[in-house]
């Protein structure tokens, strides 16, 4: 690329910033009657045009063995109009949510007679980044704008034509309700170099979100100068204690592993105690071999049952493939350690009767869901019942686990006064 040529993309992505930021100033003064008009609208007219949109995501799925998808890509880059209800019933179900925007979090009263009130804020501009998923576009807008803020999506060249086909038709509706245009805006250019533009414009855009692979969310992190809501990968744990109940292990643990493997919240490691580990674990291997999936496991667990030597690497791997590693542990004490060395702190659990066994689990695990008696796919926006999500972070600042409305928000201080003075 030329000179000529970089500069004119990184006006092209300052422009569109710049216009983000002008946007997100008059959503802050929406109202929520009209951010839900705006949704219910959408929803109607993306089944409208569904003949449009799917003939724009047929020619991404015709480019798809050039862009080297897999065939689990393929699958979340495919439309259908049952899957386009979808995606219209998830922006109605976030216009059924509560709008958090001027939502008064605490507040008191000064012995001075100072009122001090904490209210829910959006953030801003947000640039979310994702990869070849369609139905994120339409999720991410509607929980952007619901929570009050511009955003400017990036995805992935492989949904390009799906992508910019529902983006024009949420960009129709904008008109009609009084939504600012550019509160949603495509990045229509398919340079990766657009990324870096973006990611230095930290005057414009106030939060970078990637969901996608690790090398994309690296990325983000290493050249971001905004803040970065985002997770590198999800190695998450089933624990089966001592005090388990063995239908319940069994049926948890091939649930969180077998579901579905591709997502970041499936099972990839499984810890057995030792006192239930010659019962429990043939039972488990059959179940999951029963489904495909290759045991890799440590000395104690390939005395009991059969299968591949885990490697120090196999229980830090998060594989999103039928692949799970095992151990067999002395004690919680050491269930916990494991977890908290190879584990990503994204959603890990307990299966035990044992109440102070949970407890302590619960408190222990540095994780940001942490499930008692519960498959790990329950860490989900949707199952905590916030709607549509844009993530799930791993961080601790400024949100963790599902990012949902609230997620969107900050807060500022309102001070009410009778002329004080100090």
């Amino acid at each position: 690329m030329s000179a000529s040529e970089t500069l004119t993309l990184a006006q092209h992505c300052r422009e569109l910033s710049e216009a983000a930021k002008r946007a997100s100033s008059q959503m802050a003064g929406l109202d929520s009657a009209t951010k839900n008009r705006w949704l219910e609208a959408s929803a109607k007219s993306l089944v409208r045009s569904e003949a449009a949109i799917l003939q724009a995501n047929a020619r991404d799925l015709s480019a798809a063995a050039e862009n080297g998808l897999t065939q689990a890509q393929m699958d979340r880059l495919r439309l259908d109009p049952d899957r386009l209800q979808v995606i219209a019933e998830g922006m109605r179900q976030v216009a059924s949510l509560p709008d958090p925007c001027g939502e008064i979090i605490e507040g008191h009263v000064r012995p001075n007679g100072l009122r001090i009130e904490k209210v829910r804020v959006p953030l801003g501009v947000v640039f979310f980044i994702y990869e070849s998923r369609p139905n994120v576009t339409a999720d991410a807008a509607a929980i952007c704008v619901k929570s009050g803020n511009a955003v400017i999506l990036r995805g992935g060249k492989e949904a390009a034509h799906s992508s910019r086909a529902i983006v024009q038709v949420l960009q129709e509706e904008s008109h009609g309700v009084g939504l600012p245009p550019a509160a949603v805006q495509l990045v229509d250019v398919a340079d990766r170099e657009a990324v870096g533009h973006f990611l230095q414009l930290n005057e414009f855009i106030d939060v970078a979100i990637p969901r996608g692979g690790e090398g994309l969310i690296r990325r983000v992190v290493a050249e971001a100068t905004m803040p970065v809501i985002k997770h590198f990968d999800g190695n998450c744990h089933v624990y089966i204690d001592a005090a388990a109940d063995l239908e319940m292990a069994v049926t948890i643990t091939e649930n969180a592993k077998c579901q579905r493997m591709g997502v970041c919240n499936a099972c990839e490691s499984l810890l057995i105690h030792e006192t239930i580990a010659e019962v429990c674990l043939p039972v488990l291997a059959d179940r999951l071999r029963l489904r495909g999936v290759e045991l890799r496991g440590d000395s104690r667990a390939s005395q009991i049952v059969s299968m591949t030597t885990a490697t120090e690497e196999d229980f830090g791997t998060e594989y999103l493939a039928p692949i799970i590693s095992v151990a067999v542990v002395r004690n919680i004490d050491e269930a916990i350690a494991h977890i908290n060395r190879y584990g990503s702190h994204h959603t890990d659990a307990i299966v035990t009767n044992d109440i102070n066994a949970a407890d302590q689990f619960t408190q222990l695990v540095d994780s940001s869901a942490v499930m008692v008696n519960a498959s790990t796919r329950f860490n989900d926006g949707g199952e905590f019942g916030l709607g549509a999500e844009i993530g799930i972070s791993t961080d601790k600042f400024h949100a963790r686990g599902p990012c949902g409305l609230r997620e969107l928000t900050s807060y500022k201080y309102i001070v009410r006064g009778a002329g004080h003075i100090r």
